[in-house]
């Protein structure tokens, strides 16, 4: 029951995300190249050169070192969305930037994996068509349910968006507890040889190069900060399955990286966070 319960939290959270939107807001960067540019360079380009530096240069273990390449490769988790909305976020940019950036790794995860392959002589791969049918189900098929409620009933997806939203979360805490108590040993073994080093290294790197790409607008310059640092897990642990079936520590590595990108973007937060209060903080 614990893995239905985490698909279901999400796609409550990614839904409690479409009900706030408008179907303009899904083409908000694809409408301005600019963003959509430096979008993806802070994404899908610095943060996976990043990824791959600290990987070859440091001894780490092998799952640490697929945890940071996957992770830096798979887009957007289904909580992106509540960090940059409640440090005052555009509703706009920040389903924007989640529509395209999910569209853009079906294509993507491919091509790096093709180059990744060439570079190193590993044979990596994973199909546009294995990673559309993830991003469909678990990120674009709630987001459009969400889309046509709020164009259908605004008034009623305005009311219900928060209440779903924090339903998800809910639900997502209680699934994941027992998880994240069954393989904290084996987080716990991967600690050393630089490990949570390269992890904070990685999770700030990522977050500079999305607020220096993020434009002029300081809520943008955060959205993507949080967007480069944090990525979808389930991706991830997925691309590493594919590749590497016999690291089985490599899930371990994945959630203990989510944790120390969660405690290296508390204090971005704190210092960036806009003191502005809008509708956005209510998500």
């Amino acid at each position: 029951m614990i893995p239905i319960a985490i698909k279901a939290s999400l796609i409550l959270i990614v839904l409690g995300l479409g009900l706030k939107a408008s179907v303009s807001d899904t083409m908000f960067v694809f409408r301005r190249p600019g963003l959509l540019l430096r979008a993806v360079l802070a994404m899908d380009v610095v943060t996976p050169l990043v990824a791959i530096a600290l990987a070859t240069t440091l001894p780490l273990d092998a799952p640490v070192k697929i945890a940071l390449v996957t992770m830096s490769l798979a887009p957007l988790p289904p909580t992106f969305s509540k960090k940059p909305l409640k440090a005052g976020g555009s509703i706009s940019y920040t389903v924007g930037l989640f529509v395209a950036m999910t569209l853009i790794a079906i294509l993507f995860i491919p091509l790096a994996l093709t180059l990744l392959t060439r570079v190193f002589g590993v044979p990596l791969q994973m199909t546009p068509g294995a990673v559309w049918s993830m991003v469909v189900w678990s990120l674009l098929a709630p987001l459009a349910a969400g889309l046509v409620i709020h164009q259908l009933a605004p008034a009623f997806a305005e009311r219900i968006a928060y209440g779903v939203a924090k339903a998800g979360t809910m639900v997502l805490l209680v699934a994941a507890a027992p998880i994240l108590a069954r393989v904290w040993p084996a987080m716990i073994s991967l600690i050393g040889n630089g490990t949570i080093l390269a992890m904070i290294v990685l999770a700030i790197l990522a977050m500079a190069a999305g607020h220096l790409l993020g434009g002029p607008e300081p809520e943008n310059r955060v959205t993507l900060a949080l967007a480069s640092a944090g990525r979808h897990p389930a991706i991830a642990l997925a691309i590493a399955r594919a590749n590497f079936p016999d690291e089985k520590l490599a899930s371990a590595a994945v959630l203990l990286y989510l944790l120390v990108c969660g405690l290296a973007t508390a204090p971005y937060l704190k210092w960036f966070a806009l003191p502005r209060v809008t509708a956005s903080t209510n998500y």
